[in-house]
């Protein structure tokens, strides 16, 4: 029952992240990619997963949509590798941003509309690079106030827990 609780939650902070207006790629999706396998196992992986395509039912999918997907999972699965302190978890949660650009993008450049050259790669990933300052920042600022969260719940005794 917990990890339907779990699930839950998951679901409900993607969907807000994703539909609460917000600049392009300033969400807290990357962090929670990163962050939920971390701190909760990577038995709620799926949860995270099942939640990405439950929101992106309603966003609409895409050309690239399995390189944003495959993408969460391998984020995902290098978190338990990064876990150990807040500062490897943050650099964790930066690296999933940076392999996250680097997946989507290649998916962006495979489906053809830059061309199948360098000149055409080169163009697909120095256009992207805007909206990569913006998963920069978000992921940032989203894994921080993980991290205040996670240290502030630690802190509170048992007894006081919901």
């Amino acid at each position: 029952m917990n990890y339907l609780k779990i699930s839950f939650g998951i679901l409900l902070v993607l969907s807000a992240s994703r539909f609460i207006p917000h600049p392009p790629n300033f969400t807290s999706l990357l962090a929670l990619s990163f962050y939920v396998p971390a701190l909760l196992g990577r038995k709620f992986l799926p949860a995270l997963l099942i939640s990405f395509v439950i929101t992106d039912l309603f966003i609409g999918l895409h050309g690239t949509t399995a390189f944003t997907w495959g993408s969460i999972i391998i984020i995902g699965l290098i978190s338990n590798s990064l876990k150990t302190n807040t500062n490897s978890r943050i650099l964790g949660s930066l690296l999933g941003a940076c392999l996250f650009f680097i997946i989507t993008n290649f998916g962006v450049w495979s489906l053809g509309s830059y061309g199948y050259t360098l000149q055409g790669f080169m163009t697909c990933y120095t256009l992207a690079i805007p909206f990569f300052g913006n998963t920069l920042i978000g992921t940032l600022i989203f894994a921080s106030l993980i991290e205040i969260i996670y240290r502030f719940g630690k802190r509170v005794p048992v007894s006081e827990k919901i």
